[in-house]
């Protein structure tokens, strides 16, 4: 029998693996590869973005609400998850900006903060990992950790000298770091939404990406995974997270066959790989299902 395809996704907080890579990771479950789900930290100092929800009885029992909402989206989308049991660093504001709590996950070292995750690598031995490319996907600081952490792990879980009471060394084939959002992904949800007679919520977005001067990552776009029969999947577990999304807010007016048509793919940029896989692709283990199956 050919040897089981494994996939890690490492998130920062619950509910990023439902916001970032989901219909993806749902497709492959689909499919009969094994997803890992890694979160870095338990979310304790995230917002409550849900208005129905920001009640001082949800604020005082935050902390098991985010673990309780990441089980209902792990059922959701079908896959295993872990916790490595950092504390939330929660996203400075102000200026200048404050420091950022003592021993949060942004704070830690990055080498021994890489230890619980290349003991995960080690134990479930996925092929390919994916997480945020070097600036978090976006500026948090347990984004940017979460990145500093995968990178570190994936490069030290093969090495027998490192970190050799954490198991038997595995070296994952590829790494990808996620592209949530590219202009032309915006541009194109936007354009279909207008085009269907309908107010677009990315018409500020674009205004804002202007005036920000903020970079594109879509030339960085490697990897593009068709999966848009599993938007829904995606949705369903995002809305798991009742604390951090509203039902009834941005993420869920444009209509589903609208977004399915318009831009039917979620995005990646392969930031190390191990395997012949030529560019572009349009699946995370191309070379990989080749090399495993070879023995």
């Amino acid at each position: 029998m050919a040897e089981q395809l494994r996939l890690m996704a490492v998130h920062a907080h619950p509910d990023d693996e439902s916001s970032k890579g989901a219909a993806t990771t749902a497709k492959y479950v689909a499919e009969g590869v094994d997803v890992l789900i890694v979160t870095c930290t338990g979310g304790e100092r995230g917002s409550v973005l849900n208005p129905k929800l920001d009640r001082p009885d949800v604020w005082a029992n935050i902390g098991d609400i985010r673990r309780a909402e990441m089980d209902a989206a792990r059922a959701i989308l079908g896959v295993e998850q872990a916790w490595l049991g950092f504390v939330d660093s929660g996203l400075p504001e102000g200026d200048p900006l404050p420091p950022l709590p003592e021993g949060c996950f942004g704070l830690q070292d990055v080498e021994v903060a890489a230890g619980p995750l290349v003991k995960l690598m080690r134990q479930f031995r996925p092929h390919v990992v994916t997480t945020y490319d070097e600036e978090g996907g976006y500026p948090h600081p347990d984004h940017i950790m979460c990145h500093k952490v995968s990178v570190a792990a994936f490069d030290a879980a093969g090495d027998p000298e490192r970190y050799p009471e954490l198991g038997e060394p595995w070296q994952p084939l590829k790494l990808y770091y996620d592209v949530g959002f590219s202009r032309a992904k915006i541009v194109a949800l936007h354009e279909a939404t207008v085009e269907a007679g309908l107010n677009s919520p990315y018409g500020e977005w674009l205004e804002r990406w202007e005036e920000g001067g903020r970079p594109d990552k879509g030339p960085r776009i490697t990897t593009r995974v068709e999966c848009a029969e599993y938007f829904p999947v995606r949705d369903d577990a995002l809305r798991a997270h009742a604390t951090q999304v509203d039902p009834d807010g941005f993420w869920f007016h444009v209509p589903m066959e609208l977004q399915q048509r318009a831009w039917p793919t979620e995005d990646f940029q392969l930031a190390r790989s191990l395997v012949d896989s030529p560019l572009p692709e349009s699946d995370l283990f191309a070379g990989v299902r080749e090399r495993v199956h070879a023995g």
